[in-house]
Order: C-alpha cells, then structure tokens, then sequence
C-alpha cells in the first residue's frame, strides 16, 4: 500500500479521517507508523497528499490529512477484455487499475466458460476492493470503470462501433500482420481475447466493428501477461 485511499465514509471532518480494518492493519504492521508520523493518503476521484498520525489505538487510527496534489493523468484507453479465468481475474484488475485505465469492459467470447461470469470477484465489492489495491499501489486515486456485457454479438454490433469512434481501435491477436504500435499519444481502444485467443469469426466481427488486427511477434502471452504488455507498449511510461 503506497497510498491510502479514502471513501467519503473515512472523514469525520474536513481534514479528517479514520481508519480502521486492512488499512489500519498495514499502518501498524508494514509502515509501523506511531503518533505524528506522515503517511501518503488519496481520496477516491480526488486529490492526493498526506496524513498525520493523530491518534493510533488497536482499532482505528485517526488522521489529519492535507489533499493538495492531483492524481496522475488516466491513460485514453477503452480496454475492452474478455473475461479471465478466475484465477487471475483478480490480479488483472489490479494491474488495469495500477497502470491508469480508466475505462474497462469485460466481454463474453467463444473460449470464455460459463462458470467464469460466476466467480464472485464479479460482485461489486470484490470489484472495488481489487480495483482499490491497483490504485494504491500505483499512488492513484481515480476509480476504474467496470463493465460487463455477457454476449459477444449484441455489443459488437450495437455498441463497439460508437465505443470506438475517435480512437484508435486495435484487436490483439497472434497471426496477424501488423506489430501492435508504439508511442502512441491519440486515444485508443484494445481489445484482448481470452486464453486461446478470439476465433477467426470474433476477429472479423471485431474488424468490422472498427478494429485494426495486431500482434506482438511470435510468443503467446497469458491475458495477465498480455495486458501490462500491450499497455505499456502502446503509451509510455502508463501515463
């Protein structure tokens, strides 16, 4: 934990909040923070800075905190992923959210199982608590997007092509001719299959849609491999 992220729920004033549960456990068990010390703190969709140790018991610490610096700058990127394997599923969203996306889809495709949209990292507090550890990590405060469309088809045709529109669109898949870009400085939308891939016929509805077909050479990636990969290859340095 980096940072501290704050709910609107920790204030207990203007410039103040208290902490209780994980966040508490890492101050005394990690940083071992005692009376007075500064700690780096974020409120969600807000600014950052720094929180003084004001009182520290058992149960809750309590803090006066000072939120003057702005948060990085997002990434211009519409990812847009077929649902994990649940496994790592988890870790995916937190690295989505370390690196700077902002705007996530989660979509169904051919080799997606069933039993994945059933997974209870699904559920919207097993969501924002992933998402939640992203941001932390990376000293980031602006919350992810999450949104989940369970049939390929419909969102292909009726909604990817105006997602789409203004960007530079790409589909990441092995076999294709062109090597995924670099350097980019437009915003862009990135489309990643599931393990296995998309299949020839997603592909091309996908290409129809609006998106450019890319590799990045030979190897085949896991998706938890693949997104930091295509990311930080696409704009430097993740924002």
């Amino acid at each position: 934990m980096n940072l501290a992220l704050l709910f609107d729920e920790d204030f207990t004033g203007a410039d103040r909040v208290v902490l209780r549960g994980r966040r508490l456990a890492h101050l005394h068990s990690v940083l071992k923070v005692k009376t007075g010390d500064l700690v780096p703190v974020g409120r969600v969709n807000g600014a950052m800075g720094t929180g003084e140790v004001i009182r520290l018991t058992d149960t809750e610490a309590e803090l006066s905190v000072s939120l003057t610096q702005s948060p990085p700058p997002p990434l211009p990127l519409t990812l847009i992923l077929a649902m994990p394997r649940p496994k790592m599923f988890r870790r995916v969203l937190q690295t989505c959210a370390s690196l700077g996306v902002k705007d996530l889809w989660l979509i169904n495709s051919y080799k997606v199982e069933k039993s994945f949209w059933q997974t209870p990292w699904l559920s919207e507090q097993n969501l924002l608590e992933n998402l939640t550890l992203g941001l932390e990590q990376a000293r980031d405060t602006r919350m992810p997007q999450v949104t989940i469309r369970k049939l390929f088809k419909p969102f292909v045709e009726d909604e990817l092509p105006a997602l789409l529109a203004g960007k530079k669109a790409l589909v990441a898949h092995p076999g294709t001719a062109v090597p995924c870009p670099t350097h980019l400085t437009e915003p862009a939308a990135l489309c990643i299959g599931p393990e296995g891939g998309f299949t020839p016929y997603e592909v091309g509805k996908l290409e129809d849609a609006g998106c450019q077909g890319v590799h990045l050479g030979q190897r085949i990636l896991r998706v938890e491999t693949a997104v930091p990969v295509l990311v930080s290859r696409l704009f430097d340095a993740c924002g």
